[in-house]
């Protein structure tokens, strides 16, 4: 798995896009308790259900290769120009 250039501010904007994606697919809202984890598993697993990205091997399935695919999804989202990506 190779590293993107930015993954932790990636990975940031990915969970704040997909807390909002969440949150118009019904789901309630996270509550200031939950963990990063938390927050990580439940937007890899809506995304994942919803067919806009595609899982990870069972055996591969972990925070660290959640996390990536994650920060791959929204850098594919993100327009070509955008700071993150630079």
């Amino acid at each position: 798995m190779k590293k993107l250039k930015n993954e932790s501010a990636l990975l940031k904007k990915a969970l704040q896009i997909g807390e909002s994606y969440a949150q118009n697919r019904g789901y309630h809202a996270f509550s200031a308790t939950d963990s990063a984890k938390q927050k990580i598993e439940c937007i890899y697993r809506l995304l994942v259900q919803d067919k806009l990205i595609a899982p990870l091997p069972q055996d591969k399935e972990d925070q660290p290769g959640m996390k990536h695919r994650l920060a791959m999804w929204i850098a594919n989202k993100l327009p070509a120009d955008h700071p993150l990506l630079k």
